[in-house]
This record gives structure tokens, C-alpha cells and sequence, in this order.
């Protein structure tokens, strides 16, 4: 498990948000976005929680 919130390099789909938090917790990062997608459907701020999280979250330095 990662010790920090990162956005990896590679293996991401649109900014790497998804993928960073499934590596951050161990889970699949496919998974992940699926309950994001999934979540999309329900009324809430979804869309700018992912944005705002990928203008927090750092790019991984390698």
C-alpha cells in the first residue's frame, strides 16, 4: 500500500485520480472507477470532488 495520495504517471484513464486512490487503499482501480461511474447516476457533487482531488492530488515524481 502507498503512503501517500499520489496520481500515477501511467496506468491512469482520464487524470489518474481513480487510480491513485486504489493504490493509495489497495483496492482495483477498475472497481474504483466503476463506483465512480456508478455514482455519477446519484444526485451530489461528484464531478467536482474528482476535479478538485485532481487538482490536489500531486503527480507521482517517477
Amino acid at each position: 500500500m502507498a503512503s501517500t495520495l499520489t496520481r500515477p504517471r501511467h496506468g491512469k484513464v482520464i487524470a489518474g485520480v481513480c487510480a491513485g486512490l486504489a493504490e493509495r487503499f489497495g483496492w482495483n482501480p477498475n472497481m474504483v472507477r466503476l463506483a465512480f461511474l456508478l455514482s455519477c447516476l446519484l444526485p451530489g457533487p461528484q464531478f467536482i470532488l474528482y476535479i478538485v482531488l485532481w487538482v490536489l492530488m500531486p503527480k507521482r515524481p517517477y
